[in-house]
């Protein structure tokens, strides 16, 4: 006979995170945008199905917590709940985007533009 398989939306979100609604450590802040990628040098044997697939979904590069639950079809809470435990476990780590960039001074930009066209 062959195993049943469990459809993973019938799975509730709170089975899922063991009850939490939250990260249990307060150390890492992620947000939509916050960019996550696998360290590739921690066994995953020992995770949790869900987990295991956000390892190998961030293997291939950093990717935001926003695309990671996508990929994964997951609610972007519980994503970020099963992160921060990947995170604390060494099997993933996150660094935060850069920075916008802060707009140029229109004064510079015309001195630039003056200065090619005393150039031509």
């Amino acid at each position: 006979m062959t195993p049943r398989r469990v459809r993973m939306d019938l799975v509730r979100p709170y089975v899922i995170t063991g009850g939490r609604h939250e990260p249990s450590r307060n150390t890492h802040a992620l947000d939509l945008v916050t960019l996550v990628t696998a360290t590739g040098d921690r066994p995953v044997a020992e995770l949790e199905p869900e987990q295991q697939r956000m390892v190998r979904v961030c293997q291939g590069g950093y990717l935001s917590v926003a695309e990671v639950a996508g990929h994964v079809r997951l609610p972007v809470a519980v994503t970020t709940i099963l992160l921060a435990d990947l995170i604390d476990s060494g099997h993933v780590v996150a660094r935060r985007p850069p920075p916008a960039a802060q707009p140029t001074d229109l004064d510079v930009l015309e001195k630039v533009l003056d200065g090619l066209n005393n150039i031509l």
